[in-house]
């Protein structure tokens, strides 16, 4: 049996996967991150651009401060970050000088392994990325390969896809991703050996997700072959679900297996209760194992999208079409080149096939966003785009005018934007992000340090009586506390 490592996803793809990416701030995470630290995790699965504009939008807190701070609280585990490449926060491809610039300050800040993940499977985007990582500061680049059932999709593709990518020496490792949950136990026992025989002696890392419950199935048949060097869980409440599978119990069942994993068990265990405290105390809902669930395997559409669809089929009126839709996603994708559904893909193909089921026909309303796909501004297709659909698509006025959109500026255009003198830090986040939500960051000054799910309903509840001033005189007791607030004073 083989020596496997753990990589903690709670931060990003926990959080992102079961609490909608909004569900932790940066005291939150300092909180916990020194313990978090002392597990022994070979890497915590941290951040990505996305996080960061969160950070700024929904909590006001600097996300390169973040990343400076946990670097600080984590000396000893590596925080990743994961990219689609060429892109900041925007979905749109940004110009490489200023990416080189994002990954500098990167890596600056704290970031010491990167995910590059291309969901088109380009080899030469993914090594062009790679290369200004390792230009700018020598990190970690982990390639990606994001796993998805189509006819393209087999284990041939994924192994000359691993082939391609190691032969740069900007590529040092490699994982299996599959966000969707869609890789069963059988199907790694074929592509995990494939992967690697393609890798030779570089890492590999499995990532399975337990959205109809095969991740920790799969992962274990991972570990089993011998061949994975790392197995990818989510602590506490922030593992299974939809997110990654639970530390502890992947632990157990690892060493069950005869497997060899240098965690300290205690320490885990610590972190994982700090996480269900947190969770009970602000009202955030744990993952649970899920019941395994066939229909995914065919249409692979998230459950959010799935959801906002029947709730559009619902205001209409057309609530019994909701199967004919889901019929129509699988034939879109196919049309459209088999793309990988992950945001923002899935929304993107099952909007077109909910126009498709209840337009005139089929492509007579298509989304600026599908637009920009077949153009190409997503990146090139995996296959080819059907070219009787592709020729319906582009064959509308509103495509010339899309087609006519100005590129991503480029980083002397931006500094003459934005101004010579202003930090770094800060105009990369003012070229892509909405200039009052970077004010209001800025505005709100340093994160705080300190977190304790204890105080957290004594808050809440602080917060909502502020809002009432109607209520003047107010006492706040618990076992070692005692707050009085009396006509807007209080005394602790």
């Amino acid at each position: 049996m083989a020596e496997i490592s753990l990589v903690d996803v709670s931060m990003r793809d926990g959080n992102q996967s079961l609490w909608g990416a909004t569900g932790l701030n940066t005291a939150q995470m300092l909180a916990i991150a020194g313990a978090t630290d002392r597990v022994g995790f070979s890497a915590i699965d941290f951040t990505s651009s996305t996080h960061m504009a969160v950070a700024v939008r929904y909590f006001r807190n600097d996300p390169w401060e973040r990343i400076r701070r946990m670097r600080a609280a984590m000396p000893n585990t590596p925080l990743q970050f994961i990219t689609t490449g060429m892109r900041f926060i925007a979905w749109q491809q940004a110009d490489p000088d200023f990416m080189a610039l994002v990954y500098r300050h990167l890596q600056v800040a704290g970031i010491r392994k990167f995910i590059m993940l291309d969901p088109m499977h380009d080899a030469e985007a993914v090594i062009e990325a790679a290369r200004l990582v390792k230009r700018e500061g020598g990190a970690q680049v982990m390639g990606a390969l994001t796993f998805t059932l189509s006819a393209v999709h087999t284990d041939r593709f994924y192994a000359d896809f691993a082939r391609k990518l190691a032969a740069s020496d900007d590529i040092d490792c490699f994982y299996i991703k599959d966000p969707g949950g869609l890789l069963s136990p059988d199907r790694v026992r074929t592509l995990a050996p494939a992967v690697k025989a393609a890798i030779g002696a570089r890492r590999l890392e499995i990532h399975a997700h337990c959205t109809i419950g095969y991740g920790p199935l799969t992962s274990l048949a991972a570990a089993d072959l011998g061949i994975v060097d790392a197995v990818h869980v989510g602590v506490g409440p922030l593992g299974d679900g939809s997110s990654l599978p639970e530390a502890g119990r992947m632990l157990a069942n690892l060493k069950a297996g005869g497997h060899s994993v240098n965690v300290d068990e205690a320490m885990l265990a610590k972190v994982s209760d700090y996480w269900w405290r947190l969770s009970r105390a602000e009202g955030l809902p744990a993952g649970a194992p899920q019941t395994f669930d066939a229909s995914f395997l065919r249409h692979q559409i998230a459950g959010g999208v799935m959801t906002t669809t029947r709730r559009q089929l619902e205001e209409l009126g057309l609530a019994h079409r909701f199967d004919e839709v889901v019929a129509e996603t699988e034939r879109v994708r196919a049309e459209l080149g088999h793309p990988i559904m992950v945001t923002p893909f899935p929304q993107m193909v099952m909007s077109q096939a909910l126009y498709n089921v209840i337009g005139a026909r089929r492509y007579a309303q298509v989304s600026d966003e599908v637009l920009r796909y077949v153009m190409g501004k997503f990146g090139r297709p995996t296959s080819p785009l059907d070219p009787a659909v592709e020729s319906a698509i582009l064959d509308r006025p509103r495509a010339a005018e899309v087609a006519a959109e100005p590129p991503f500026p480029t980083l002397a255009e931006l500094r003459r934007k934005w101004g010579a003198h202003l930090p770094e830090e800060e105009f990369l986040l003012r070229a892509v992000m909405p200039p009052a939500q970077v004010d209001a960051m800025y505005a709100a000054g340093s994160s705080s340090a300190h977190y304790n799910p204890a105080a957290a309903p004594v808050l809440r509840l602080l917060k909502e009586l502020a809002a009432r001033p109607a209520a003047r005189d107010i006492v706040i007791e618990t076992a070692d506390t005692r707050l009085a607030l009396h006509g807007g004073a209080h005394v602790a």
